[in-house]
């Protein structure tokens, strides 16, 4: 297969490359000003749409709020358009999409039946996932949620804390962090890449719910290392604001049953083998 892959350079765009090379297809980057966006489609097999502004650069400013919206809106509007008008079309359009469309629901269970939330992460999700869904091909949304990964993502940032015995549980600790480790997410969206009967939207979250303090206290473990420094949720919502509330003190307990469903098969489905995975995981050079 040839697959056009938006945010290739991105912590999730460098694996499923990485992965596609290693299965024998051919990933191709996404340039950002690519002169013939429909020219280039009408020669590919599948697209993945992954291009977005970090949420993790905080704060979040209403000037950088409006990169991170623009960054994924404005992509899949060129990259449907592009679909919609070229003679021959993709045959899958796989769009990501962000745990954050379900809000803070607490200890609910959630699939990809339960309803929309509220905040600025849900309707920003809702809005990317409309976007995408006017493609006139198959479609996936992959809401994706943590991805777990050494040197990048939300570890990427607290691993040295814990490293240094500065680690512990953020706010109650009780809230659920859906998580998926990176080769997982990687191969989850190649996987449904390759099942034709897939289509709509998809949790990728590793089958095993955990809450952060379960996942701080697992790194903390492998690492020898205590994880007693709690950090107050005031103390977050103060420092980092809107972000702190929408990304670390927010619980999402999301099921994987429909993309199981497929037949795909984690390699890290339990916090112990992905906590294990990403201790183990290469650095970059």
């Amino acid at each position: 297969m040839r697959v056009l892959i938006s945010g290739f350079t991105g912590l999730v765009g460098t694996e499923v490359a990485r992965q596609l090379r290693e299965t024998g297809h051919e990933p191709i980057k996404l340039e950002r000003n690519e002169p013939n966006l429909a020219a280039l489609i009408e020669t590919v097999d599948a697209v993945v749409n992954l291009a977005g502004a970090t949420t993790g650069k905080i704060p979040w400013t209403k000037a950088y709020k409006a990169e991170i919206v623009a960054s994924r809106i404005e992509t899949t509007k060129k990259l449907v358009s592009a679909i919609n008008s070229a003679k021959k079309k993709p045959k899958v359009l796989v769009s990501g999409s962000a745990s954050g469309f379900y809000g803070d629901c607490g200890d609910a269970w959630l699939d990809e039946s339960s309803p929309k939330g509220t905040g600025f992460l849900s309707d920003l999700a809702a809005v990317w996932e409309a976007e995408a869904i006017k493609a006139e091909t198959r479609v996936v949304l992959a809401r994706t949620t943590m991805v777990m990964s050494r040197s990048k993502g939300a570890l990427g940032k607290l691993l040295p804390l814990i490293k240094f015995g500065l680690g512990g549980p953020l706010g109650s600790g009780r809230q659920w962090w859906a998580f998926i480790s990176l080769q997982d997410e990687a191969a989850a969206i190649i996987h449904l890449i390759n099942t034709p009967s897939a289509s709509g939207a998809y949790n990728l979250t590793a089958p095993e719910p955990a809450t952060c303090g379960q996942i701080v206290k697992s790194l903390a473990k492998a690492l020898n290392r205590p994880a007693l420094l709690r950090v107050p949720a005031f103390a977050m919502k103060l420092l980092i604001g809107e972000a702190a509330v929408e990304l670390l003190l927010c619980s999402q307990k999301m099921k994987a049953e429909r993309l199981m469903a497929t037949g795909f098969k984690f390699a890290h489905p339990t916090l112990e083998t992905a906590t294990a995975y990403v201790l183990s995981e290469e650095l970059p050079n």
